[in-house]
C-alpha cells in the first residue's frame, strides 16, 4: 500500500461454506477521500466493510488498512478507525455523556467528550437518557462514537437511513467537514444523491463483485444512456431544415415546432451551436434544459437492479 492510500484490496474472497459473498474485490481509497460502496442488499459491501474493520476474517487475499493487516493486528487497527454503524442502540439509561465517555475509554486517546457534543449539536442533550433522544440525535450521537477517539478512517454504514430529509442534510454537512480536515471516509449508503453529492469516488458491488469504479461523473460520462438538451423557442422551427450539429446522436421537433429535442454524446458543445443556430434563424429561447444520466441510471445499467432492491 502507497503512502497515499488509506486502504488497499486485492483478489478478496469471503466465503460462508459454498456460499462466496465476496468473489474478488479490487479497490484502493486514497487517503483523504469519501468512498462510497453502493450495491443492493446482498452485494457483498457490508462484508467487505466487516473485513475491512477487522470484525470478519476473509477467506483470501490481500488487505491493508492504514498499514495493518485486519486480520493480523485488530487491537492496532481498532485504536486508528472510528466506525458508525447503521443502527447503534446503546441501553436506555445511559447518559449521553456517559456513552461517549464509556466508548473514549477503550481507546489509547480520546478527545474531549463536552468538545464532540458541541461540535455534534448535542450539547444541551449531554445529561439525557438515550431513550429520550430523536433518532438524528441518536445518529448524531453514534458519529461523535465513532470520532471519540480521533481516527483517521472513519466507516459510515448507511449514515442517514430512516432521517428525515433535514437531518439528513445535517449529517451531509458534518461528513463534508471531516472530509475538509484530510480524514478518509467510507461509507455505504442507498442513496444515489448521497453519493453524487458526498463521494469523491464510488465502487459499484453486484453479487460479490466490484462492476464499476470512478467518481461519479466518470461513471455517469461511461454510460450508455446519452445527454438529452430540450430547447423551447419563442416561435415554430416547422418547416426549418435542422443541421445536424456536432455529437448529435438523434434530434427531434414537437408537432407545434417550438420544442427541440437533442441526444449528444458531448452535450456541452452541441448545446452551444443549437443555441448559434436558433440566434441565426432570428428566434428566441424561452427555456433551455440539459438532462445527463444519473448515477441510479449508471446502477440499472450495470447490475439490473435499483440501488434498494
Amino acid at each position: 500500500m502507497t503512502e497515499s492510500n488509506a486502504i488497499s484490496v486485492e483478489g478478496l474472497h469471503k466465503s460462508y461454506g459454498s456460499f462466496e459473498a465476496v468473489r474478488g474485490i479490487d479497490f484502493e481509497v486514497r487517503t483523504g477521500e469519501v468512498f462510497g460502496l453502493l450495491g443492493p442488499n446482498g452485494a457483498g459491501k457490508t462484508t467487505t466493510v466487516e473485513i475491512l474493520e477487522g470484525i470478519r476474517q476473509r477467506t483470501s487475499g490481500e488487505v491493508r488498512v492504514l498499514g495493518y493487516d485486519p486480520d493480523k493486528q485488530k487491537s492496532l487497527l481498532k485504536d486508528r478507525i472510528g466506525v458508525c454503524l447503521q443502527a447503534t442502540n446503546l441501553p436506555d439509561k445511559i447518559r449521553v455523556v456517559e456513552a461517549l465517555e464509556v466508548f473514549g475509554a477503550l481507546y489509547s486517546r480520546m478527545l474531549s467528550p463536552d468538545m464532540l457534543l458541541k461540535r455534534l449539536q448535542l450539547e444541551d442533550k449531554r445529561e439525557a437518557f438515550y431513550s429520550t433522544l430523536s433518532g438524528g440525535q441518536k445518529q448524531r450521537l453514534a458519529i461523535a462514537l465513532g470520532l471519540i477517539n480521533d481516527p483517521s478512517l472513519l466507516f459510515l454504514d448507511e449514515p442517514t437511513t430512516g432521517l428525515d430529509p433535514q437531518v439528513r442534510l445535517e449529517i451531509h454537512s458534518l461528513i463534508e467537514e471531516l472530509r475538509s480536515e484530510n480524514r478518509t471516509i467510507v461509507m455505504t449508503t442507498h442513496y444515489i444523491e448521497e453519493a453524487e453529492r458526498l463521494c469523491d469516488r464510488v465502487a459499484i458491488v453486484d453479487a460479490g463483485k466490484v462492476v464499476a469504479m470512478g467518481t461519479p461523473k466518470e461513471l455517469q460520462d461511461r454510460s450508455k444512456g446519452k445527454s438529452s438538451i430540450e430547447i423551447a423557442c419563442d416561435a415554430s422551427l416547422s418547416g426549418t431544415v435542422l443541421p445536424e450539429f456536432p455529437d448529435e446522436l438523434s434530434s427531434s421537433l414537437s408537432d407545434d415546432g417550438k420544442r427541440l429535442v437533442v441526444q449528444s454524446s458531448r452535450p456541452a458543445r452541441t448545446l452551444v451551436e443549437i443555441v448559434k443556430w436558433i440566434d441565426s434563424q432570428g428566434i428566441g429561447l424561452d427555456d433551455v434544459h440539459l438532462s445527463r444520466p444519473t448515477l441510479e441510471d449508471v446502477f440499472i445499467e450495470l447490475t439490473g437492479k435499483r440501488l434498494r432492491d
